[in-house]
């Protein structure tokens, strides 16, 4: 580390009232990053003692004493001298005319309910520097990072930026979809009150984001958007193989490569480990939708597969391997924890370090990682929840490895129901469906049980359903592209219809069978075994049919093999 008085001073300048929380989360953030930290220290003033110096001349001698200027505007433009100017406009001002890097971060996107000042210094700042919005606080950090870090390679303090942060040879902004970037704007929009819509144009998302290194993006952009981004990262795919018994051995009964963006690889994953888990199905006596409870929570096993992508070493000839066997799911991710986290910090509360924070950030925004830092105590409360022993987790031969147990295989237990029994029967033979749309001709034989338009087809059969719920039945965070192509496949097969045909972007459109597709699936009437001579039974009598034991809670594993590379 260099020494402390090669540290560059980063100023920090805001109104200290309104912006205390994100002031101290940026001094804590640079301070905790392993990286920035040997290079930065950040200036507080409410970190100074009392002196008898006026705080005018203080603040302003401390940002000719620092090397970054760091703006904080918000909405309150905060109290002002006898000229009618405000601390937060005199230290930008003198910022600008000694010459530092200044660094402006505006929180929010509603301009009007900022007070008229503020609004006057956002727009001057805007004409001199470049300034970037946030509305959360690892907005804010990511943004600053970027920044920092350009300034290290610019300085030539780090010879080469975080693989993340570096631009990607061969790649250009040709090679990003921008249907892509509108559908992570969106979803981010939604789900996290994001500054920026889906119609901002691409490029512009992209520097809001840091993804760009000078007019090219980097790696970060290219595995989160890149219609290809195997093409460039090329470890950076995914494979998931389950293993019958408890040891890696041949032949392997399920195998799938997975290819795609960082999301589309974490939904493919989950897809595959969920497809080949057992899961008890209930019945409806509850609800029109029969509950599911798979041995494994869904919740653990998707947080520890985007841990594995999101944190992985991109910069390895490794790539991620997550293997299911008999009694355990394992995951490895190539890279070691960054100090000073352990294997032993995961277990209770830790700071966020993530190795890849331009891949983090956008993962936060779409809800694919929830809160920084409780990844880990989600996975064991929900392993806790489900009855299961915790997570264990390992760091070994430049890997980390996360392990679920599964419990032990259990016959699935009978009905116990005393009320209203002959209804509980009925509805669990309801579960028990035909699929019979998987003999029909149209039907492809690639669309194996655990492709997306067999599960997709699975949903139907219970109820329509709208795009967005059918992702979370099958356990997507979102409407993917696999989700999309695959209802346009089951369209024009003629085994999935609109509600709506008459309006297709309606906002009450939902997908439902044809007729063709689910006759097979429809119970049929039972037959009645009259006496030869009795002709049509009366009105009012009703023959006797066999009677049937109650059905159990049908407990199913997951059938076939993977839908293969993707």
């Amino acid at each position: 580390m260099p020494p402390a008085s090669r540290r560059s001073v980063i100023f920090v300048s805001s109104v200290q009232k309104e912006l205390a929380a994100e002031r101290r989360a940026l001094k804590e953030y640079i301070h905790d990053d392993p990286l920035l930290r040997q290079f930065f220290e950040v200036f507080l003033f409410e970190d100074l003692p009392a002196t008898g110096h006026r705080a005018g001349e203080v603040y302003l001698h401390e940002v000719d004493q620092s090397e970054v200027y760091v703006g904080l505007f918000g909405a309150s433009y905060g109290s002002e001298d006898a000229d009618g100017v405000s601390p937060t406009e005199r230290e930008f001002d003198r910022a600008i005319a000694t010459g530092k890097e200044c660094l402006v971060f505006v929180k929010g996107t509603a301009d009007t309910s900022r007070q008229p000042k503020m609004q006057a210094l956002i727009q001057r700042a805007s004409d001199q520097v470049v300034r970037r919005r946030f509305s959360t606080l690892p907005e804010l950090t990511a943004g600053l990072y970027g920044s920092l870090v350009a300034r290290l390679a610019r300085t030539g303090d780090i010879r080469s930026r975080p693989f993340d942060a570096a631009a990607c040879p061969q790649a250009t902004l040709a090679d990003l979809s921008p249907g892509k970037v509108a559908e992570f704007l969106r979803l981010a929009q939604s789900r996290r009150n994001y500054a920026l819509g889906p119609e901002t144009p691409m490029q512009d998302a992209l520097v809001h984001l840091n993804l760009l290194d000078g007019d090219r993006p980097n790696h970060a952009a290219v595995l989160l958007f890149a219609d290809e981004p195997q093409r460039f990262v090329l470890t950076s795919f995914v494979k998931c193989l389950r293993f019958h018994g408890t040891e890696i051995r041949k032949p392997i009964p399920a195998y799938s490569s997975f290819r795609g963006t960082v999301f589309e690889l974490v939904d493919q994953a989950v897809d595959f480990v969920m497809s080949k888990l057992d899961r008890a199905v209930g019945t409806r006596a509850r609800g029109n939708q029969a509950p599911e409870t798979y041995e494994l929570p869904p919740a653990a096993v998707s947080e520890a597969i985007v841990n594995a992508i999101a944190h992985r070493d991109y910069a390895s000839n490794a790539s991620v391997q997550i293997m299911l066997f008999a009694d355990r799911l394992e995951i490895w991710n190539p890279g070691e924890l960054f100090p000073p986290l352990t294997v032993e910090a995961l277990r209770r509360p830790h700071p966020s370090i993530p190795r890849n924070p331009l891949i983090a950030e956008p993962l936060f925004l779409t809800r694919y990682i929830e809160r920084a830092g409780s990844g880990t105590l989600d996975m064991i409360a929900s392993c806790r929840a489900a009855g299961l022993p915790p997570p264990e987790f390992r760091q070994e031969q430049g890997q980390v490895i996360q392990i679920i147990r599964r419990s032990p295989p259990a016959p699935a237990p009978a009905s116990t129901n005393a009320v209203g029994g002959s209804e509980s029967r009925s509805e669990s033979r309801s579960e028990s469906r035909s699929e019979s749309w998987r003999v029909r001709s149209e039907w492809r034989s690639e669309w194996g049980p655990a492709s997306v338009h067999h599960r997709i087809m699975a949903v139907l059969e219970v109820a329509p359903s709208s795009r967005s719920k059918i992702a979370t039945a099958i356990g997507h965070k979102s409407v993917t592209s696999s989700i999309r192509q695959a209802l346009a496949d089951l369209l024009a097969a003629g085994l999935v219809e609109y509600t709506v045909p008459e309006k297709l972007n309606s906002r009450r459109q939902q997908y439902r069978l044809t007729l063709k597709a689910a006759a097979g699936s429809r119970p049929k009437p039972a037959k009645h075994q009259t006496h030869p001579t009795a002709g049509v039974p009366a009105k009012g009598h009703r023959h006797k049919t066999n009677k049937q034991s109650p059905a159990p809670t049908t407990k199913r594993r997951g059938r076939g093999k993977g839908s293969g590379s993707a």
